[in-house]
């Protein structure tokens, strides 16, 4: 890999552009080998002319000229995109469903209907009236929710459900929908919880895209991280204290 040397360096370094170059020098190398077939490069100018709002010759010469793009680099930065996917796919896709599989769990969504409280006796006061049928989830929520689900009378999703705190997890994946669980605390807070649906994920061409970039960014990630580690061995920074 070529990297600029002496002040050049440095200069990318204070700039904080080091690490975004060396990216793009990994993804150079990896995408020396990868040629595109005549449809997929039509494809690409048509997306990239459609990304640039250009239409007509003239606009993209008006385009490649404000750019100071010379033609290969113009084609360079039209067609950089298909070829990225492309040798991600060709090098990732047969990870995609292993990796989701071992994620799901943090994929799965759900909605749920949610009150907070700060006082434990309201919170059981509230959990007897929806049980006994005296009141609604929605209207209890909407009048005495000390948290944002107030806004939304209760309702919260569909989100990921690793997003919320690890008690609510457990309590949400060995819950029935419809049914409101005993008040019990988390932090400050007495919470009443029904789940409404949980929302397995599924292994679809959306999500294996999205496992496949996944893998992409952490693979340049530590080929970065790894470059980094050569330069600083042959050109090691001195250091100076801020007082």
């Amino acid at each position: 890999m070529e990297l600029p040397e002496g002040p050049d360096l440095r200069k990318l370094a204070r700039y904080g552009l080091l690490r975004p170059y060396i990216r793009q020098l990994v993804l150079e190398e990896a995408l020396a080998s990868v040629e595109l077939e005549s449809d997929e490069q039509e494809a690409a100018w048509a997306q990239f002319l459609q990304d640039n709002e250009v239409e007509g010759s003239q606009e993209l010469k008006q385009l490649q000229e404000g750019l100071l793009l010379s033609d290969a680099d113009l084609a360079y930065q039209a067609l950089y995109p298909v070829k990225v996917w492309k040798f991600s796919v060709a090098r990732f896709s047969a990870k995609a469903e292993s990796r989701f599989l071992a994620s799901k769990p943090q994929l799965d969504q759900v909605v749920y209907s949610l009150l907070r409280t700060q006082n434990p006796h309201l919170a059981r006061e509230l959990f007897l009236q929806i049980n006994e049928g005296e009141a609604s989830f929605d209207a209890l929520a909407a009048a005495h929710a000390e948290g944002p689900e107030r806004a939304t009378r209760g309702i919260v999703g569909p989100v990921p459900l690793a997003q919320a705190h690890p008690e609510l997890v457990q309590r949400l994946r060995t819950a029935r929908p419809g049914v409101v669980l005993e008040p019990f605390p988390i932090a400050e807070w007495w919470l009443l919880v029904r789940l409404e649906s949980l929302i397995p994920a599924t292994f679809d061409e959306e999500v294996s895209d999205a496992m496949i970039q996944e893998m992409l960014d952490e693979w340049l990630e530590q080929e970065v991280d790894h470059r980094m580690a050569q330069l600083r061995q042959h050109s090691p920074v001195e250091v100076v204290a801020v007082s």
